[in-house]
């Protein structure tokens, strides 16, 4: 059976994924930026949803090459997903074009016990077949990646690809772009065990909300009929 994880950053965002049918969660603050580290107080609160929930760890938007301060302040977060009592962590580290080894290594020390998952970061190197080497290396869950493209559908060849060199080692998760008229394509070409999506409708916004800088892009939510259906098609 396929597993549906959906990212959120909200709290009705995620009561929507768990009435939907989500089988685990991608808890971040700010999708609209790639998705961002929640809050302490969202993890407590997402702590008893009744499915697994992964937190995402990236204390700021843009590339992610990290300082020392960054990388302390990320173990401050993952130690705080554990005290909540969360299944997990979504991490990533680059140093150019490749996985940042070192960086990678300090953070999964500190996510120790914890289920990890390595995020789009990898979307950005030159060689996914050496990550896929790295991710198993390092003892991760899961890549979630978009196969190098803006959509998924458009990277198979490279998530193909990624797939058959992971083997059982870790899953390839595809993520970007999946919705409901995507998915039967997706999974027509790559049969992936697991898949990521925000399942997210828009939503009509105040426009004052834009112009005094209290919102960034179109106003999206987390719609529990879009959950289902593509809960549906994963069979």
């Amino acid at each position: 059976m396929r597993l549906l994880e959906i990212c959120v950053d909200s709290l009705p965002g995620l009561e929507a994924a768990v009435t939907g049918g989500a089988d685990r969660i991608e808890l971040c603050s700010a999708l609209a930026l790639g998705g961002l580290s929640p809050s302490v107080g969202m993890m407590r609160a997402a702590a008893g949803c009744g499915v697994p929930v992964l937190a995402m760890i990236r204390p700021r938007s843009g590339g992610f090459q990290w300082s020392g301060p960054e990388l302390a302040a990320m173990e401050t977060e993952i130690a705080a997903v554990a005290d909540a009592g969360l299944a997990g962590v979504v991490i990533g580290a680059l140093e150019g074009p490749r996985l940042d080894m070192p960086a990678m290594r300090r953070l999964m020390r500190a996510a120790h016990g914890l289920d990890v998952t390595l995020h789009r970061c990898v979307d950005l190197v030159d060689d996914p077949l050496t990550a896929v080497d790295q991710a198993a290396e390092l003892g991760l869950s899961r890549i979630l990646t978009s196969g190098g493209a803006l959509r998924a559908l458009d990277g198979v060849e490279r998530l193909r690809a990624m797939q058959d060199h992971a083997g059982q080692r870790c899953a390839i998760m595809p993520g970007s772009g999946i919705t409901p008229a995507t998915l039967p394509g997706l999974l027509a070409a790559l049969d992936p065990s697991e898949v990521h999506a925000s399942a997210s409708v828009d939503v009509p916004s105040d426009p004052i909300l834009h112009d005094m800088g209290f919102q960034h892009g179109a106003a999206r939510v987390t719609d529990a009929a879009t959950v289902a259906r593509m809960k549906a098609l994963l069979g």
